[in-house]
């Protein structure tokens, strides 16, 4: 299927899609004026730009999931009745489902464009993040050696995102001049005139990034179908603002933002209709919108994993940090997925890789390694879709910018149902002399509110080994965490490596470091070693404590837990806020099954300031020393 085949568009199909365009604007005024909510004046002046592109990009009913198809994402996710309107005329779906089921509860059809309908590549609605997942998928066709195109076609308001910038940058640096940008710029946004709400030079600023420009008459179909096509032989990424009108075709609505985000009225919607030349349809789809529907099953292929390949296991002499053990690990697994011609594995950065240690991955694969500078919203975005494009991604970042500077990407990851491989370092106090701004204390507390994603705290070095062969080999969006310090490779009671050879990591198991039964320390990450001196403390003096490490924080062994409860005195201890991670997870199981005995959660309490960890740590009550105090006054 030749993309965009003719250099003029021929008479016929020029007139096909103006009769198209009049069919979807009626289209679109039913689907909202029945849902009573939508955006019918941006999917209007959007319309056009869909027919064009949707019609003669390589995509088609056929190629929905084909790898070498082309991409097309729609970033202003709210003109979704635009988007369905014009799919379902293509052959996408049945047009009445969408019409009928528009923002209906258990329909498809979202009032954002979402990933399960046919045609739509990445599920938007946050403004500006369409121009970053665009960057994903011409990136990928790059480095799979596809012929495959993106388009990326975005509203004038958001242009004023800095992830915008973020990605214009980054598709410069790396070439990607398989990608085109078309801007509805119809000067209008929910607020009112875009120069009112918030001026932006569109074109000076794609200029400035190193963008070719075109300028066009967007319900000018056949100019735009030149544009379009042109925009495909040049040497660079281009920019196609499309100049339109707010509700364009009916005569009421052109130009007025009241339009932007409200449906019409009956009374509004029978003048529109008969301005289209249209037969009203709401009371058909009325009744239609009562039926059961069955909706396209969409699957997804292209969760791409690594087998697990061979351990590398540390011994107790060694001690370094567990972010060095991941990128071994990471260097490891590619180097042995080279030697197979495996898939791929991509790593992004954000001008951290000597911190996170992803530069021993970067030395070695240099065309695998995307370095997108200080850009984190940006590279959050493009990693996520990498994930989903036969890629094993790992985006690695700190704590502070990976989870909490990025939350909102990351939640959209997550709703398209990613494969992404987060793994954050510099988390919690360990992080010591760098201060509050750094010390990421509350990623669990936003991490469990994302429906998909595990979460990994490994304890040491060969714990840090196995997880991240794990996350490699399965399927699935994974967090894994880790301070900044050289930590102890743990032991076990006979001395040997308790993570060792023959250790496998499982998701949702705990360790049973150290048992006892006078009192139980459930714990993680950086505070496994403290909680080790807290047992060798009271050891001595005759009190076995159990020491559980949960590397697991929101999935609770039971088995193991249940052990744990018949002690008596359960203290949960972490370098995580203490009322939104482990004890957290915890104390919710503990309530669930009317647990009576004492129960005590340790963690921060409070912003930290600069100084050595071990400083940070006793001045909020969690050095060894201050632990086993409170075990001891609490069981006597």
């Amino acid at each position: 299927m030749e993309r965009f085949p003719w250099k003029e568009l021929p008479e016929e199909e020029l007139n096909r899609l103006n009769e198209l365009s009049r069919l979807c604007k009626g289209d679109i005024l039913t689907m909202t004026t029945l849902a009573g909510s939508g955006h019918p004046g941006g999917s209007m002046s959007s319309l056009d730009i869909y027919l064009a592109v949707y019609s003669y990009a390589r995509i088609a009913p056929s190629l929905v999931d084909d790898p070498t198809r082309d991409r097309i994402v729609v970033s202003h996710g709210h003109t979704s009745p635009g988007v369905y309107s014009v799919l379902g005329r293509l052959g996408f779906f049945p047009l009445d489902a969408a019409v009928a089921t528009f923002r209906q509860a258990g329909s498809i059809f979202d009032g954002h464009v979402v990933r399960k309908v046919p045609g739509v590549e990445w599920g938007t609605g946050n403004l500006g993040q369409g121009l970053s997942a665009g960057c994903g998928f011409a990136l990928s066709a790059r480095i799979h050696n596809r012929d495959s195109y993106t388009f990326v076609l975005m509203s004038d308001g958001e242009q004023t995102k800095g992830q915008v910038g973020e990605a214009r940058r980054f598709a410069v640096k790396y070439g990607l001049n398989n990608i085109t940008v078309v801007v509805d710029y119809n000067g209008i946004q929910i607020s009112g005139l875009t120069e009112k709400v918030m001026p932006c030079s569109i074109c000076a600023n794609y200029e400035a990034d190193g963008w070719e420009v075109m300028q066009v008459d967007g319900h000018d179909l056949a100019a735009l179908y030149r544009a379009l096509r042109s925009s495909l032989e040049r040497p660079k990424p281009v920019c196609i603002v499309a100049r339109t009108i707010i509700g364009h075709g009916v005569s009421f609505m052109e130009n007025k933002h009241q339009y932007h985000g409200k449906p019409l009225s009956e009374q509004e919607y029978q003048k529109a209709m008969e301005e289209l030349k249209l037969e009203p349809s709401l009371e058909k789809y009325r009744q239609l919108r009562n039926r059961k529907w069955s909706f396209p099953e969409r699957t997804f292929p292209g969760k791409a994993t690594l087998p697990a390949g061979e351990r590398l296991v540390y011994s107790l002499q060694e001690k370094t940090d567990n972010r060095t053990a991941y990128g071994q690990a990471l260097l490891a697994l590619a180097k042995a997925n080279r030697e197979k011609a495996g898939v791929p594995v991509v790593v992004v950065d954000c001008d951290l890789a000597s911190s996170v240690k992803t530069d021993l991955f970067e030395k070695e694969f240099p065309g695998q390694f995307y370095q997108a500078g200080v850009q984190e919203h940006h590279a959050a975005t493009l990693s996520g879709v990498l994930s989903i494009e036969d890629l094993v991604c790992f985006f690695s970042d700190f704590g502070v910018f990976g989870v909490d500077e990025t939350f909102n990407q990351q939640r959209l990851n997550d709703a398209n149902g990613t494969n992404l491989k987060l793994v954050c370092t510099h988390l919690g106090l360990d992080v010591g002399e760098d201060g509050k701004t750094h010390q990421c204390i509350d990623y669990l507390g936003l991490l469990r509110n994302l429906f998909g994603f595990k979460i990994i705290i490994p304890a040491d070095p060969n714990q840090t080994d196995a997880a991240i062969r794990y996350i490699a080999s399965h399927p699935g969006n994974f967090f894994v965490g880790m301070g900044r310090s050289k930590v102890p490779v743990v032991a076990d009671e006979k001395g040997e490596p308790f993570f060792g050879e023959k250790y496998r990591f499982e998701y949702g198991r705990a360790d049973l470091l150290r048992d006892g039964d006078w009192a139980c320390l459930v714990t993680m990450g950086a505070m496994v070693p403290r909680a080790l001196q807290v047992w060798e403390m009271l050891k001595k003096e005759g009190k076995k404590i159990m020491v559980v490490n949960m590397a697991c924080p929101l999935l609770v062994d039971t088995a193991l837990m249940e052990r744990a409860m018949a002690t008596g005195l359960l203290v949960t201890y972490e370098d995580h806020h203490r009322d939104t991670g482990l004890g957290a997870t915890v104390a919710l199981f503990l309530a669930e099954r009317g647990y009576t005995g004492k129960f005590f959660r340790l963690g921060i309490s409070h912003y930290g300031s600069s100084g050595t960890p071990e400083a940070l740590f006793v001045a909020q009550g969690l050095d060894p020393v201050s632990v086993a105090e409170l075990l001891r006054r609490e069981k006597p």
